[in-house]
């Protein structure tokens, strides 16, 4: 960093105007107003310089943060563990059911789409449906448009994470905008590819021509090293039964009391795998319900069960548990990303943005590796672009490189579902997995070699961005309404036209066409009524209320302040009530 971009780094609200270069810093109050391709290109030596020149005071500061940011990113994937097991537990049933009604195509889209929400794991959405295809339970054509659901559903987590952002406009607006582009991208993939699929079963043809015509199931599932380092603190907290899903899936079991499931029950009373947890080669038939041991939504591991499991619990009861822990698995979350936030927010201020720019400009397919590591490490693009969006959220990535990113976590994520195609017996699952996998490539074919269909999903992440400083409230009302109100709504109305009665047809039939008139009305009235500047302006007037009333406070201490100083400068004394109070 030259000389000339240290000038006044430290001034509290200093701006590129006041610096000779123009070049923004971190920390500026014009920081959020540069734009991407306003950057300065700075030198690898400055890189270099910026990165490793320091003084031994500088060094410490830099080992404390280091530290600091190890333990924050550690509790915060501990968190997101926590969070995704207490959404198995909670919606472990619920996903299992819908993975039973597999009829048309549309209903997969929508069930893998909740199915995922409510796991919070496309990786585990999609090992459970490649399971289910090599069973026989789910046809692949089904399987494939669950598939494409899935790859919409991973995207919730980060769009939750980045409410963590809701303190700060700026930070909320560029996190919002990260963790967005990933929901346009598989939007768009799907709006295209969906009904593709439908007209030329082009994914189903292509995948199997790449699998052979009968295998053996071989390996075993795979653990990535991440997992293994946040799982076993997590599973002291909560582990989820994944058997559950599963049975109910395949028709199997159901969650209800006197199943397979509940009561559970831990032989002899002793609380541990050996006594709570059915093996799987032993032979249970005519023992008395007391000595097999049962377990529900809530299992054990090796090194015991966890401190939410409970001898004897009915679905009710852990499902309980499930959301007590979903609520700090968020709490553990918030905190984690005000420290994670914090401590880099103190690390990177003052830098120059063409220093970060710089290092973190790197090629756009060299990123897409790079997202599918990150991914095959932690074995779920959900925690990856989770991770990545408090980065995008102060700055230190931008939306251009985020893209990739989040396109290499999407193909990250498919090796989870190819590990588990690759165990089980056929080539039915390897089909779906494979199907996967090509449906992403495609998606990325389609949007990113190409700069202006690059732009499109960019394009609509910004403008998600930007209604973020129109209401904050914003986001909280995007994921109900694309990730639960749009997929019930989808599935609820494919139901009826399953239910083999013409009366049924008739009503589906008719809500469609309401719903088609809504739209075209909807989109009249929003470019050519006005309802855009209504909305935009009500919202407007909403968060400019809110911000009001958040400081009013502050504004009537300056008030009391400036009140108490012109009273001093004119000579007036205080009013009689006033000094009456004061002496009570």
């Amino acid at each position: 960093m030259s000389n000339q971009e240290k000038f006044n780094d430290e001034e509290v609200g200093a701006s590129r105007k006041d610096r000779p270069t123009g070049s923004t810093h971190f920390g500026d109050v014009d920081f959020a107003e540069e734009k991407t391709e306003e950057i300065g290109d700075a030198t690898w030596g400055e890189v270099c310089r910026t990165c490793c020149v320091h003084t031994p005071e500088e060094w410490g500061y830099i080992f404390i943060g280091l530290v600091l940011v190890a333990f924050f990113l550690y509790f915060f994937l501990f968190g997101l563990e926590v969070l995704g097991s207490a959404a198995k537990v909670l919606g472990g049933c619920t996903a299992g059911a819908l993975f039973g009604d597999n009829t048309n195509p549309v209903a997969a889209l929508m069930i893998g789409i909740l199915a995922t929400v409510l796991m919070q794991s496309s990786s585990s959405t999609t090992s459970i449906v490649v399971s289910l295809v090599g069973a026989g339970t789910v046809s692949v054509r089904t399987g494939i448009f669950m598939a494409m659901g899935s790859n919409i559903g991973t995207s919730v987590t980060s769009t939750i994470v980045a409410l963590g952002h809701l303190g700060d406009g700026d930070e909320l607006e560029r996190a919002f905008a990260a963790a967005t582009v990933h929901d346009m991208f598989n939007f768009l993939t799907v709006g295209i590819l969906f009904p593709l699929e439908l007209i030329t079963t082009y994914l189903d043809a292509f995948s199997k021509a790449l699998v052979p015509d009968d295998r053996d199931g071989q390996g075993e599932n795979w653990v990535g090293p991440i997992k293994k380092i946040v799982s076993p603190l997590a599973d002291k907290v909560i582990k989820s039964n994944s058997s559950v899903t599963k049975d109910v899936a395949a028709g199997k079991a159901d969650c209800s009391t006197g199943g397979k499931f509940y009561p559970s029950n831990c032989v002899g009373g002793v609380i541990s795998k050996k006594t709570c947890v059915p093996s799987k080669s032993a032979d249970y038939t005519g023992l008395p319900a007391s000595e097999i041991p049962k377990v529900g939504l809530i299992t054990c591991t090796d090194d015991g069960c966890p401190a939410f499991f409970q001898n004897g619990a009915t679905r009710k009861e852990d499902e309980i548990s499930g959301g007590v822990c979903f609520f700090l698995g968020l709490l553990i979350l918030c905190v984690c990303l005000i420290g994670l936030v914090t401590v880099l927010n103190r690390g990177l201020m003052g830098l120059s943005t063409r220093i970060i720019y710089k290092a973190t400009n790197v090629n756009g397919y060299l990123a897409m590796l790079i997202g599918l590591g990150l991914t095959v490490l932690v074995q779920s693009s959900s925690i990856t672009t989770a991770v990545l969006t408090p980065f995008a959220g102060l700055g230190a990535i931008h939306l251009e490189q985020m893209l990739p990113l989040v396109l290499g976590a999407n193909l990250g994520t498919t090796i989870t579902g190819i590990l588990a195609a690759l165990v089980s017996d056929g080539v039915n699952a390897l089909q779906v997995a494979y199907c996967h996998t090509l449906f992403n490539i495609t998606g990325i074919l389609i949007w990113y070699p190409i700069p202006f269909m690059r732009n499109v999903p960019m394009r609509l992440a910004r403008t998600l961005g930007r209604a973020t400083r129109v209401w904050r409230g914003f986001p909280v009302l995007y994921i109900f309404i694309m990730f639960f109100i749009f997929p019930l709504l989808l599935l609820g109305i494919s139901s009826l036209f399953e239910q083999e009665s013409q009366g049924y047809t008739v009503l589906g039939a008719v809500i469609v066409v309401i719903i088609i008139l809504i739209i075209f009305w909807f989109a009249y009235k929003w470019f050519k009524g006005g309802l855009r500047e209504s909305i935009v302006e009500s919202f407007t007037t909403r968060q400019r209320r809110h911000a009001a009333v958040q400081s009013l406070p502050d504004d009537m201490d300056m008030l009391k302040a400036e009140l108490a100083r012109l009273r001093e400068h004119t000579g007036l004394s205080e009013p009689e009530d006033a000094v009456e109070v004061g002496k009570e």
